[in-house]
């Protein structure tokens, strides 16, 4: 089992509790990719609430079809379908659910934060699927999934992490993750968009894609966040493609082994372009793929599931 209670962010997982959740993804591969019937019973019995505060497509989807994998009873709940809309409390709403006596709440919210005050009024075990511009672990780890299943390790790989620096959770979660493993981070973006304090993260910053792009293994685009950017400035679409976005003429200078990530929405044509975001060298949807892998795991590994569950 892991070191943790809750998955809240990257920082609390050590390299074990990253490398459990991986080696346990990979056993769930052969349920989710090639059974007829994909569905355990690891998890029957077990009730987990999907508390969606801010839309979402991939995360709450895979979620859901992660928990019908494991047998799990779920229920989703979002902003607009909860009582907070009502004058309610995030406190007194969760409090509400907890008295029904669940296992575990899956949360997303646009407040930073959310998912470690959910901790403190229920004894059910919590994940945070996306906290605003703080963490998202399980993105983090789907990420690391599908970096390792390509190379077969993680020690000593070059990332550059590239885009909308300063207002990404993907960042912030996935720049540490990297770190514990092994990996060595660069964070790439604009001065606008770059971190307040890299030293935060470990990483060195720069404001040159061109300078770093055929040095390193992974090159992870970001999605530039227009919603959370609050009057930031940034160029047009067209310059900031120029200047920063993945087009075929950077992918060719890429290292032979070098793969591409992002993780979705794509802003096409911005921070990367259509023909890059399909060629073969994009592991996008194998990213899809693994968010439904890693989510098994980590919802199995939290709450103990059946041993036997896993293979049956």
């Amino acid at each position: 089992m892991l070191s943790v209670k809750h998955l809240i962010d990257t920082y609390s997982l050590t390299a074990d509790d990253i490398t459990q959740i991986l080696d346990t993804a990979a056993a769930f591969e052969s349920v989710n990719n090639a059974r007829v019937i994909k569905k355990v019973p690891a998890l029957r019995g077990r009730t987990i609430v999907n508390l969606f505060l801010e839309p979402s497509t991939r995360t709450k989807s895979s979620f859901e079809l992660a928990e019908k994998r494991l047998s799990a009873d779920s229920i989703s709940m979002g902003g607009s379908t909860s009582s907070v809309v009502k004058g309610e409390s995030l406190a007194d709403t969760i409090q509400t659910i907890d008295a029904m006596n669940v296992d575990m709440f899956v949360c997303r919210a646009r407040l930073a934060g959310t998912p470690q005050k959910i901790t403190e009024n229920t004894d059910a075990i919590v994940i945070n699927a996306g906290d605003g511009k703080h963490q998202h672990p399980t993105q983090a780890m789907l990420d690391l999934y599908t970096i390792r299943k390509h190379f077969g390790h993680l020690d000593g790989l070059k990332v550059a992490i590239v885009g909308d620096l300063a207002h990404s959770r993907v960042c912030g979660s996935l720049a540490p993750a990297l770190k514990t493993m092994g990996a060595e981070v660069t964070l790439v973006g604009p001065p606008t968009f770059q971190v307040d304090d890299p030293d935060w993260f470990g990483c060195p910053q720069t404001s040159s894609l061109d300078e770093v792009i055929d040095s390193v293994d992974v090159v992870y685009m970001l999605r530039v966040q227009l919603e959370r950017m609050e009057g930031a400035a940034i160029p047009s679409r067209r310059e900031y493609n120029r200047l920063y976005g993945l087009d075929m003429r950077r992918v060719d200078r890429m290292k032979d082994n070098a793969i591409i990530c992002h993780p979705g929405p794509m802003n096409r044509g911005m921070e990367i372009n259509a023909d890059v975001a399909d060629c073969a060298r994009s592991r996008i949807l194998d990213q899809v793929n693994a968010g439904v892998l890693t989510r098994m795991a980590e919802m199995y590994l939290l709450l103990g599931g059946d041993q036997n569950g896993i293979s049956a």
